[in-house]
This record gives C-alpha cells, sequence and structure tokens, in this order.
C-alpha cells in the first residue's frame, strides 16, 4: 500500500487467542474477500461474565469457536453485546447467541434509515457511553465512514482500542455511498489520533502495534489515492 500501511491478502488467525490479560478473541468463521480471515469477536473483562463486542455473521462453526474462547478466558457466559456498527458480518451472530445464552442487551449507536432490518432488539448508545464489566470499561467514541453508525471503543486505562472496520489489519476499510463517507473517514481517523491508545485491536485482521503510525499511513495512502483518482 502506497504511505507505508500494510495490506495482509491471504493472512491467517487462530480461532481463539488471548491478546491480553482482559481481552480473549474469537474468530467469526465467516472468511471471504470482504472479511479476510473473518470478523473478530472479543471477549472483554476478566471476571465470569464479559461483554461480547462483535458477533461475527452467524455461521454455525462460529459457536463451537466462542464456547472454546469462553472457556480461554476463564468465564461462564455472556454479560450483553455491544457492536461496532450494524453490518451482518458484525450484528449477524446476535440472534444464534441470544438463543443459545438467553436474552442479551445487545447495544450500538442508532441509524435511524436501517435500524428496522436488525434481527434483534437494539439498546441505543451514542458517542461517550460507557460500558462495564468486571476489569474492564469501555467508552465508545462515533467514528464515522465506513458507515453512519460505525463507533470505536477504548478499552479504558489500557493502551488498546477496539477499531472496529475504521482501521483494520487485514486490508484497507470500504467507504462506499451512501452508507460510508470519505470525508466523514478522514476526519474519524483524526479523531482516533487524539486518543492516547497505540494498540488497536482491529475487526478484521490482526492486532495493530504502532497504531498511531499504522493510522498516519492511512491518511497519507487515501490523500494519494483521492489526488490519483482527481488527476485522471
Amino acid at each position: 500500500m502506497a504511505g507505508g500501511a500494510p495490506t495482509m491478502i491471504g493472512l491467517e488467525l487462530p480461532d481463539v487467542a488471548r491478546w491480553s490479560d482482559r481481552v480473549v478473541v474469537a474468530l467469526g468463521q465467516n472468511p471471504s474477500v470482504f472479511t479476510g480471515p473473518g470478523t473478530n469477536t472479543y471477549l472483554v473483562g476478566t471476571g465470569p461474565r464479559r461483554i461480547l463486542l462483535d458477533t461475527g455473521s452467524g455461521v454455525p462453526e462460529y459457536l463451537p469457536v466462542l464456547e472454546h474462547a469462553l472457556s480461554e478466558a476463564g468465564c461462564e457466559e455472556i454479560q450483553e453485546i455491544v457492536l461496532t456498527h450494524g453490518h451482518p458480518d458484525h450484528i449477524g451472530g446476535a440472534p444464534a447467541l441470544i438463543e443459545r445464552f438467553g436474552p442479551l442487551r445487545t447495544s450500538k449507536r442508532p441509524w435511524p434509515e436501517v435500524d428496522g432490518g436488525y434481527p434483534v432488539p437494539v439498546t441505543a448508545i451514542d458517542h461517550d457511553a460507557v460500558v462495564r464489566t468486571e476489569g474492564a470499561t469501555l467508552r465508545a467514541i462515533h467514528t464515522p465512514g465506513h458507515t453512519a453508525n460505525h463507533m470505536t471503543l477504548a478499552l479504558a486505562g489500557t493502551d488498546v482500542m477496539f477499531s472496529g472496520d475504521h482501521v483494520m489489519g487485514w486490508s484497507t476499510s470500504i467507504v462506499a455511498p451512501p452508507d460510508g463517507s470519505m470525508s466523514d473517514y478522514m476526519a474519524s481517523l483524526d479523531v482516533m489520533l487524539d486518543w492516547p491508545q497505540a494498540t488497536y485491536l482491529p475487526g478484521h485482521g490482526g492486532r495493530i502495534e504502532k497504531a498511531k503510525e499504522f493510522v498516519r499511513a492511512l491518511r497519507v495512502h487515501r490523500k494519494t489515492r483521492e489526488t490519483a483518482i482527481l488527476s485522471r
């Protein structure tokens, strides 16, 4: 990629991995040309009940992987679901999880134009909302661009931010109208740079170390593409 930010086509990731003492990742089992190795879903916290961040697309193969992740995390159940945004590969697994684990609050930023199509009732949260569980506090940051309702989530008191699909560890984010906006996307990159977290756990791909440098490279790449398109 121009500007130095990597595109990791063909990246392979384990089904389950512990990425910190508060974060265990379970791969959504939905690889594709759009999702790379699949959607990362995260168990967050340290107690017997954890936040699940994103849910994959709902393929049957995901539930055994999540069960393994719960065992790896040393927890017993899911406290609630939080979504970075409402694309099908992030919310699609929620119905099966609710069927398996019982009623779970499922929270995301509202998007009135499309919210009616969601397969589960959604609790509205917005910029600066806080979601707590034992050992972890997530603070929501509205970062539109990939979608109008996209949120990244900072893990308070740590160097970690869950960057969703805004900054991915597999490829560059798709920004396609009418759902996406390139001007919003670029502005949201600047918002993310204002936060102190420098390790990103993305919606797709591996963890991103030195995330500030990575984001600056993304900005250069996007600007270079924009200039090339306008000069045609």
